[in-house]
Formats: structure tokens, sequence, C-alpha cells
């Protein structure tokens, strides 16, 4: 075969090649158009933005191939719908709170947060490493869900009370502006549970038609202005002691992507769910110090009151535990891995932390 003949069979081989591999890469990258219905609304940008974290990272790593159109609570669906539109598959995604879905079943809150559960650290810890996403996602698959953590707000705050709370009597008739699995618990100690949308916390205290209220932490409380009316305002928040906030897909719609786009999904998520968490841990400093400055009085719950609701807790649990396998298999889970967390955590961070925190209280740092 001469040069000439050669170079011009290899030209047409490689035009060749190249006509057949732009359908394969187009392949590798197909588009796809998928809604998200948020349980959030958009002036809470720590945890909306979880979701806007998604959807950006997802079409920079696709060249807008993967896209994710993101919907606050209430523009597709009320928020506290948001799962129940995915497994029907009418939405492809939502973010959302498990526990928002405890009603339907206690297992929902498991992974989420349930009172004296896991800290943010230690709920992660579980989730990846510690069997957690399948556990909950074995749970989730009869409601058409595949679930990935999608963020985490760190211990919560206690909440804001028009009076103080001194003592386990105290809590005996308070009504109470409280998440769903926790106000089960705080009926134990005769409160009051009630469900109140987050737009309407305000004028209800204002009213006083509830005398506390939960809500997050200094950031996003801040926004809503309790302070002006409840201005005792405790922690901890000991039944979102790290609550996790998920991404949920409808199952199908997840099956049918391909390995290389639910490989980016996961990647995404994971990325989302760690920068709430930085976010939160950046902003809640100066929240806290505004706070004080506009006349909140910080509250610690006494050891005692503490311990009431630790066991109250636990009464809850073992009913639980008792009549709902799958509640069983997930809060045993955790108990397992709470118990080796929180003999190593006690060691180092405790002790590194404990002194830091002195050297703060004598303005060294």
């Amino acid at each position: 075969m001469d040069r000439r003949s050669f170079l011009t069979k290899a030209a047409v081989g490689g035009a060749g090649a190249a006509v057949l591999a732009a359908p394969a890469l187009a392949q590798s990258a197909p588009k796809v158009t998928w809604r998200l219905t948020s349980s959030f609304p958009k002036s809470l940008d720590t945890i909306y933005g979880g979701a806007e974290v998604l959807s950006k990272y997802l079409s920079e790593a696709t060249d807008g191939n993967f896209q994710i159109q993101v919907f606050a609570a209430g523009e597709l669906v009320p928020g506290l719908q948001a799962a129940d539109e995915v497994t029907a598959g009418n939405i492809e995604a939502c973010h959302t709170v498990g526990y928002y879905y405890w009603g339907k079943d206690p297992a929902w809150a498991v992974a989420a947060a349930v009172p004296f559960s896991l800290s943010a650290r230690g709920i992660n810890a579980w989730h990846y490493h510690g069997g957690g996403i399948d556990l909950y996602n074995e749970f989730l698959a009869q409601h058409n869900i595949v679930a990935l953590p999608g963020g985490n707000t760190g211990v919560q705050m206690g909440g804001w009370y028009r009076k103080e709370i001194a003592t386990v009597a105290d809590l005996s008739g308070l009504k109470m502006r409280v998440g769903g699995f926790a106000g089960k618990v705080l009926e134990k100690l005769g409160v009051v549970p009630q469900q109140i949308a987050g737009g309407d916390i305000y004028p209800a205290l204002e009213k006083g038609t509830i005398d506390a209220a939960e809500w997050v932490g200094p950031y996003d409380d801040e926004k809503l202005g309790f302070v002006k009316v409840a201005p005792y305002y405790y922690y901890p928040g000991w039944w979102e002691g790290g609550p996790t906030v998920h991404f949920m897909f409808n199952k199908a719609k997840y099956e049918e992507l391909t390995p290389a786009y639910q490989s980016l999904l996961r990647t995404a998520a994971h990325a989302a769910d760690a920068n709430m968490l930085q976010m939160y841990d950046f902003k809640n400093p100066t929240a806290i110090k505004s706070l004080v400055g506009q006349g909140a009085q910080l509250r610690p719950f006494t050891p005692e009151i503490l311990e009431a609701c630790f066991n109250a807790a636990n009464e809850v649990y073992a009913e639980m535990e008792a009549t709902n396998p799958a509640f069983a298999k997930l809060w045993g889970s955790i108990k397992a891995f709470r118990s080796e967390h929180y003999t190593w955590a006690q060691v180092a961070e405790y002790n590194y932390d404990t002194f830091m925190m002195l050297q703060q209280n004598a303005a060294k740092l």
C-alpha cells in the first residue's frame, strides 16, 4: 500500500470513527429536565437554597444537559405534600424533611430527625458509612422514592417562649407550635402541640394564641421576628440534634437515568448536603449576637427538663418499636451507632471544644 492510499483510507476511517463517536457521546449526556418542589419558601435561603445548589452543580457538570427546575413551597403544591407528589410521579423530585410525613408512618421521621438522636456529624456518619441511606431507601421503596441527604441545620434551638420555663411543671398546658414527632413526646409532659405554618407563627405568638414556638435556629429565626413577641430563647432543640433534609426522587424516574447521571446526582446531592451545614455554621454566630442585641433572653433547658423529655422519648420509642418493624429497624441501627459515636465524641472533640470555649469566655480569642 502506498503512502497516499494509506493516508486517504486512514482519513476516511478517522472521519467514520468521529461520526460513530458523536451519538455515543450524546447518549452519555442526554437532555433531562426535571421539576423539583421544595417544602420551603424562597426567603429561607439556607434551606430552600439547597435545591438550587443541587440544580447548579448538575447543570455545570453536564453542560446544561441535566436541568432541575426548582419551585418553592406552594408554587406547584403545598410544602407538606411534596413527597406525595413524587410518590405519585406527578413531579420528579422534592426537597423536604422526612418527619413532615411521620403521620403516615413514624418510620418516615427516623432518618431525618427524632428526639435525642444523633448530632449532625453523627447522623452524617450513619447515613454515609453506617448504612443509613440504604436502610431509609429500603423503607421508601414502597413509596416509589429514592432519597439522598440534602442538607443539615446542625442542632437546632429549643424555641421561643412568652414566659420562662424553669421546671417540668411549667410545660403542663403549654400551647406550642412544634413539629409532629416531637409533639408526641411533649404531649406526655402536658404540652399541647400546635401545627402552624411558618408564616402564621408570629401572629399566633403575638396574640397569645400559642405560648411558644420552635422553628430552626438564629439565622432563620431572626428573619421571622419572634424575638419581638416571645423573648425567651431556649436551647438545645433536643428533638432535632442533627436534622437531615432530604432530596427525594421518583424511583422510576431515577432508574431511567444513565449510570453516569445517577452518579452525578449522588455526588451533587452530597455536595449540597455539606454546603447547607457549612452555611449555618457560618451565619448563626452573627445572628445569635444580633438577636441578643434585640432583647433575646438565652436560656438553657434545665437538666431536670431534659431528663424528663429524654425519658418520655424513650417511652414513645418503646411503643413504636413494639408495633412498627420498619421504625424498629431504622431506629435500632441509629441507636447502635449512637452509643459508639458519643463514646468517641466525648474524648478529643469534646475536650478541645470545651477548652476553646473557656478561652472565648475569658476573652482570649
